[in-house]
């Protein structure tokens, strides 16, 4: 018997335990209802960036860009598509760097967009530049 996984809920933070054999079952967040996995990338901000990379069991991928960034803007459908491609497996989430400056600095992002994989709260894997979905998901599958 598996324990079951500590899933971040992309919409309200809630922290849910889910069984490892229901993620393929469109599970919901048990605080406001909400899908835990939609195929679409979660937003995260300074305020809740440490809780999804830390209390997520599952590896989560995140995107920093910024809005005035040209190869960010072009990569966006890309990461929609691979999200759609690796979850339940694997949270993608995006990161504002414009918005989130502090901690993109401390987090020594020095080019967009960068891809960063965590799991277990640290990072594991990094890479720069702008890929299409199918370069995403490979990847992101050969760090894991």
């Amino acid at each position: 018997m598996t324990d079951p996984l500590h899933i971040v809920c992309p919409r309200c933070d809630g922290i849910n335990r889910v069984p490892v054999a229901r993620l393929h079952e469109h599970p919901a967040c048990g605080k406001c209802r909400h899908a835990l996995f939609d195929a679409h990338p979660a937003e995260l901000s300074s305020g809740n960036f440490a809780l999804h990379i830390s209390r997520n069991d599952i590896p989560v991928l995140v995107d920093f860009w910024a809005p005035w960034c040209g190869p960010c803007r072009m990569m966006a459908p890309a990461f929609v598509q691979a999200a759609a491609q690796l979850e339940p497996l694997m949270r993608l989430a995006k990161l504002n760097t414009e918005e989130a400056q502090e901690l993109g600095g401390r987090l020594n992002i020095r080019s967009i967009p960068t891809l960063a994989l965590f799991k277990g709260g640290r990072e594991i894997a990094r890479q720069a530049g702008a890929m299409d979905a199918a370069g995403i998901v490979r990847w992101a599958r050969s760090r894991i």
